[in-house]
């Protein structure tokens, strides 16, 4: 690209690296363009193929789970929240694996992912959870003090919000193997 040239040649000029061979190795980036190779530049479409295919299929063992559990197929699991496996953890962890595979685990890419899909799992078992319980606590209080005044209680907080940590860490190793299988499959290695 023309207008990065003068920008290389002066940090050239300053140290004794290379920058032109940096931008061109990294990113693809010569003076006379961006070259398209086949690197992680053209594998994005994987990352946000896997972090849907990882909501899809968790979504589909809860419906499954709730089918096997009270004989009834019961659509609303997909529009609630919490349940075995935690769909947040599976997406996360899927996408931040796939991040890794792609652009390697010592990434600043992965590394950003990673952390998402910590505080997503921290948010799903912890915080999530802990309001769960709080608005549990809350109607009850509700529904002893509300009891003479039937319109006054009759909305109820939503209590299922959050997940047990067994749900999570089975959502985070759901999303790992979808990563890697889908990853694989891309890569012609399957």
């Amino acid at each position: 690209m023309d207008f990065l040239s003068p920008i290389v040649q002066s940090l050239n000029s300053l140290t004794d690296i290379n920058y032109s061979g940096i931008l061109a190795t990294n990113f693809g980036i010569t003076n006379t363009g961006i070259s398209v190779t086949a690197d992680s530049s053209e594998r994005g479409w994987q990352v946000i193929l896997v972090t849907i295919l990882c909501s899809c299929i968790a979504q589909t063992i809860k419906i499954i789970g709730k089918l096997i559990k009270t004989g009834r197929l019961d659509l609303r699991v997909l529009s609630k929240t919490g349940g075995m496996p935690s769909s947040h953890s599976c997406c996360t962890v899927g996408m931040a694996i796939s991040v890794g595979l792609i652009d390697g685990f010592n990434s600043v890419t992965f590394a950003i992912a990673f952390c998402l899909a910590i505080i997503v799992m921290y948010d799903a078992a912890g915080v999530r959870r802990t309001v769960g319980h709080q608005a549990r606590i809350l109607n009850e209080m509700m529904g002893e003090l509300f009891s003479d005044h039937p319109k006054l209680s009759s909305e109820r907080i939503k209590e299922f919000l959050g997940h047990t940590p067994i749900e999570v860490l089975v959502g985070a190793a759901l999303g790992t193997a979808i990563a890697y299988i889908f990853n694989s499959w891309a890569l012609g290695k399957l």
